[in-house]
């Protein structure tokens, strides 16, 4: 029998209050698997009893296995219900399950095994432990073989995340506010994500998810590249190596951001950071440590710098969809201008890179802000057009499996949560800026009536359907990594750090005159009268922000030097209009790490606002929670205050 799906572990009784009845997850795994018509079999072990007789007498007649009999008495779980009907479960140990051995006939089980299902809680004991691993070690590598240019090029399809940050950011940052009164959340995870709770929901946007996704990706990557050293390097396959280099840079960039602090000249040495997977793995439960957020930024300085001068548009038929050239020197301007150096020459690549994207003439790269502006916020027209892969602007597309096109959305769903009229007011869209006021913007961010959103529409959910019977299937939304528009922002921000100050103004000025109607001329006068010091005989600058009286500007706490006077004030600026540019995008909440921005978690209800928490500076919470499955396999958690 060829092409055998196997689960080995667990075969035991759970004795409940009504009875006992045959459990564990392998056994279960394989019985369902053979009702799909697959070939399945169960390896177990039980004792020389009669629990044990039963068992087998039971998997005889339901399913294919290779159970061993062993001097350990067959195992059992005792199930006790609470008062309130919770259960209870007593597991005993070193029973058969856990000893099961490791034999020649097992062995030519693994050769013929097409797929494995084994849990964490078979693994408890060395015996079993250790011939899981011996079987896993038998099974045959049924990857695909990487031999040829068009299998490589295939292979970086997989190289991008099919989890998007957006929002698990968002939530956490302050683009959300709990909106009180009987609204209630999407599901767990915003619920989780905007109270800054360590998250358990599982499914998709979620840590875990994210976790795994940036992983898998970040294996397809060193697949390619794997592949590509064993094939000797050859130059007609830079293209491709440069696309797997920069993919396992971006991603371990999203991990590093989502999962650790930012990067510090002061901590990052220190600082907990992320695996940085640079080989395809090949051991069965190996040992990871997370190494330091310096280290990481290392990795990423070096994959970036190594890929991009390989990149070449010509090798894709939508380049758009690929790290293509433009692409890949936008996340290299957003990397270094997050990669603080004490001689801020990071700065330096930062704008480099950023006038690569823009060329000389950077108003001809940013978005039609008009065009678009113009067509319907409804029935997604606008946000569809926001993320045409032929707008110039949009640099780099991927699609993911997300519920934020619906949750952000102009729909009846996760209304506890959400970028309201209170913020849109005080803090972003619709406040005094550079532009003026909210008539000059091209696009105009609503209000819904009823509903307690004020969305600019970007991300449009779109819905594969995979069960046509039963008409369900995922939600997916078309991920904008990069855009132009954000590279000009990052420009302005690096002039600023570099004293440029004129520079990083005509930056702005060109943003806000694709971005609104405005006539207005941004120079460094006009921002620091905006955003300077507030004077109340003048009537010029602007209040710092708080709780209970919002504004745009909120203190700033980097660990890293910003001048009082001009350098802040424009980083006010800048800060102010890329939230609002980014908005429902995720990116606020690394601005929010990388300036220490100090946010409050309130609930406005009845224009009346209560502050029910605070994310200091130096909160732990900023940097979120590992996925519980990946610190029970012994990765560090992130410590918490």
């Amino acid at each position: 029998m060829k092409n055998l799906v196997i689960g080995i572990g667990e075969a035991l009784w759970d004795i409940l209050p009504d009875g006992k009845k045959i459990g564990g997850a392998p056994a279960n795994f394989s019985y369902h698997v053979s009702q799909f018509g697959l070939n399945s079999l169960v390896i177990s072990a039980v004792g020389h009893d009669k629990l044990g007789n039963e068992i087998l007498s039971d998997f005889d007649e339901k399913l294919l296995n290779h159970i061993s009999k062993v001097e350990y008495p067959t195992g059992t779980v005792q199930v006790e219900l609470d008062n309130e009907g919770v259960p209870y479960y007593d597991i005993r140990e070193n029973v058969a399950w856990d000893n099961i051995p490791f034999t020649d006939s097992m062995k030519g089980l693994a050769q013929r095994a097409k797929a494995v299902c084994f849990g964490s809680l078979s693994q408890r004991n060395i015996v079993s432990r250790t011939t899981i691993h011996q079987f896993l070690d038998e099974m045959p590598d049924n990857r695909t073989e990487l031999d040829t240019e068009a299998k490589i090029t295939s292979m970086l399809v997989s190289a991008y995340p099919e989890t998007n940050y957006a929002l698990l950011a968002e939530m956490s940052s302050d683009n959300a506010d709990d909106n009180g009164g009987t609204w209630t959340a999407y599901n767990k995870l915003q619920e989780e994500a905007a109270t800054w709770k360590d998250a358990t929901y599982k499914e998709e946007d979620s840590p875990y998810s994210l976790w795994n996704d940036c992983y898998k990706a970040i294996a397809a990557a060193n697949a390619a590249l794997d592949a590509i050293n064993t094939m000797g390097n050859p130059s007609s396959l830079d293209p491709q190596r440069g696309e797997a280099l920069l993919c396992r840079a971006y991603n371990h960039f999203v991990l590093v951001n989502i999962f650790s602090k930012a990067y510090s000249p002061k901590t990052s040495t220190t600082d907990l950071g992320i695996p940085y997977m640079t080989h395809l793995e090949t051991t069965v439960s190996p040992e990871y440590t997370r190494g330091t957020v310096a280290e990481v930024y290392e990795k990423i300085a070096a994959d970036i710098e190594a890929g991009l001068p390989l990149l070449n548009d010509a090798i894709y038929s939508v380049p758009k969809y690929h790290f293509n050239k433009k692409a890949g020197y936008a996340f290299a301007t957003r990397f270094y201008l997050y990669y603080v150096k004490d001689d801020k020459s990071n700065y330096d690549k930062a704008i480099q890179y950023a006038t690569v994207v823009l060329t000389e003439n950077p108003t001809a790269m940013l978005r039609d802000w008009a065009t678009v502006g113009a067509l319907s916020p409804n029935n997604s027209i606008r946000a569809t057009a926001f993320i045409n892969v032929s707008e110039k602007a949009n640099l780099l597309l991927y699609s993911t499996s997300s519920s934020w096109g619906r949750i952000h959305g102009p729909y009846g769903l996760g209304e506890k949560y959400t970028h309201n009229d209170m913020i849109a007011n005080k803090e972003t869209c619709k406040t005094i800026s550079i532009w003026g006021g909210y008539s000059m913007l091209y696009f105009s961010i609503p209000s819904y009536q009823g509903l307690p959103k004020v969305i600019m529409g970007k991300m449009a959910e779109y819905f594969e359907i995979t069960d046509p019977v039963n008409d369900i299937g995922n939600a997916h939304v078309m991920f904008p990594a990069f855009t132009t528009d954000e590279v000009i922002l990052n420009r302005a921000e690096a002039y600023t750090m570099k004293k440029d100050y004129t520079k990083a103004a005509a930056d702005l000025d060109t943003w806000i005159h694709a971005f609104t109607k405005s006539t207005n001329t941004v120079t460094v006068e006009s921002v620091n009268a905006l955003y300077g010091e507030y004077s109340e005989a003048t009537g010029t600058g602007m209040k710092f922000y708080t709780p209970k009286a919002p504004t745009p500007k909120k203190a700033l706490h980097p660990d890293f030097t910003v001048e009082s006077g001009t350098q802040e004030n424009l980083i006010h600026a800048i800060l102010h209009v890329r939230r609002i540019l980014t908005l429902h995008e995720g990116l606020r909440w690394f601005d929010i790490k990388r300036y220490g921005l100090e946010i409050y978690r309130r609930t406005v209800y009845n224009n009346e606002i209560t502050v029910n928490d605070e994310l200091k500076a130096d909160d732990s919470r900023r940097a979120i929670q590992l996925p519980q499955s990946v610190i029970t396999a012994g990765l560090e958690a992130n410590p918490r205050n």
